[in-house]
């Protein structure tokens, strides 16, 4: 049973930051990509940013140069470093993992606000 646990939201200003953490159940080798979407309510889920098991990455337009997402292989986590967050970054995050299927984490809520 593959699991996904997200870590690390919660409440910041604009302009702060926040650095997610998605820790898997496995090795996260054996995973095709794994990465971030979000939903903010009343929207629709996201894409935010992706890693590839080579390492490639892809991110939203609305969180380039803003956002980084990164693999620790020896801890079996994916991390997603978000920056200069502003209000529209409010949403829950989850952590998806493809293997197969899609598996996802329960979700973290990201907020920004003053």
């Amino acid at each position: 049973q593959v699991q996904l646990v997200e870590s690390g939201g919660g409440l910041v200003q604009p302009g702060g930051s926040l650095r997610l953490s998605c820790a898997a159940s496995g090795s996260i080798n054996s995973f095709y990509g794994m990465g971030w979407y979000r939903q903010a309510p009343g929207k629709q889920r996201e894409l935010v940013a992706g890693i590839t098991s080579g390492g490639s990455t892809n991110f939203a337009d609305s969180v380039k140069g803003r956002f980084t997402i990164s693999r620790d292989n020896a801890k079996n986590t994916v991390i997603l470093q978000m920056n200069n967050l502003q209000p529209e970054d409010t949403a829950v995050y989850y952590c998806y993992g493809h293997l197969g299927r899609v598996y996802w984490g329960q979700g973290t809520q990201v907020t920004v606000s003053s």
